[in-house]
């Protein structure tokens, strides 16, 4: 006879809760055999920094206006990518989408793309663009068009045909049809390419403000570097770390908000 063991709907928040807090105790045991380390003289200060020694340098940061000055500089260069990138992978992906005449003009450039890495092309841009902001600006758009272009056009093509026909049979055609159901339809794929996109957009920006970079992130990291501030490196890969994070909640927020419509299994 199996033994079952009753499990009430109201224990799930409680259980939901106790895992919470149990996700942050690794991280909290690492950072206390960090500091440890550190202390002990395990962990040379010129090898990594204490933790708590992170801390008050990057409060001594936002304090001076160095690390939000900086921060709005490698923000504006992300914004200016990804603008780009989303733009022209939406409209390729559109153009190569809703016609086959369009797929077989653009799609294969866009697989031959593919195939090369986005910073393998940072000599050539530099030598097409110099060592100002536009080769970084390029790296990110050349970067994120594809991750666009390839959820969107995938999305077109799979949007259900029979959602069309009765669109048509309804009397829409032409932009009409493509703005009320195949773009509404392709909605979450475009937004998925965006969340992987984002993401892309500020990896490549690590190595793009390795470019002679006058300000930004990258400009802190090469000027720590130099005077071996490991501390104010890792500060720089923190502020890294939370864009991430910070750029993917924004676009799960905006997919949960414009998705709202779409059924799920997962309810909360």
């Amino acid at each position: 006879m199996a033994l079952s063991i009753p499990f009430r709907k109201t224990d799930a928040p409680a259980l939901k809760l106790k895992l919470g807090e149990a996700r942050w105790a690794s991280p909290l045991l690492f950072l206390l055999l960090w500091e440890l380390g550190s202390r002990t003289g395990v962990i040379p200060a010129r090898t990594l920094a204490a933790p708590s020694v992170v801390l008050e340098t990057l409060w001594s940061m936002i304090v001076s206006g160095e690390l939000p000055s900086n921060l709005v500089v490698s923000l504006g260069r992300v914004a200016a990518g990804l603008s780009i990138g989303v733009v022209v992978g939406t409209i390729l992906a559109l153009v190569s989408g809703l016609s086959r005449l369009g797929e077989t003009a653009v799609d294969p450039l866009l697989q031959i793309k593919r195939t090369i890495p986005s910073l393998a092309l940072t000599p050539l841009f530099i030598v097409w663009f110099g060592i100002g902001e536009t080769p970084k600006i390029t790296l990110i758009a050349v970067a994120t068009t594809f991750p666009i272009y390839l959820n969107l056009f995938s999305a077109v093509r799979t949007v259900d045909a029979r959602l069309v026909e009765a669109a048509r049979s309804f009397g829409l055609n032409g932009l009409s049809l493509i703005a009320h159901v195949i773009l509404p339809g392709a909605l979450p794929g475009f937004l998925s390419g965006l969340r992987y996109a984002s993401g892309v957009a500020l990896l490549i920006l690590v190595v793009a403000e390795q470019i002679n970079a006058q300000a930004g992130l990258g400009y802190l990291i090469n000027n720590a570097r130099d005077f071996m501030r490991t501390d104010v490196i890792v500060v720089c890969l923190l502020v890294y770390a939370a864009l991430g994070l910070a750029a993917d909640q924004a676009v799960r927020t905006l997919e949960g908000r414009a998705l709202a419509w779409r059924p799920s299994f997962l309810k909360s």
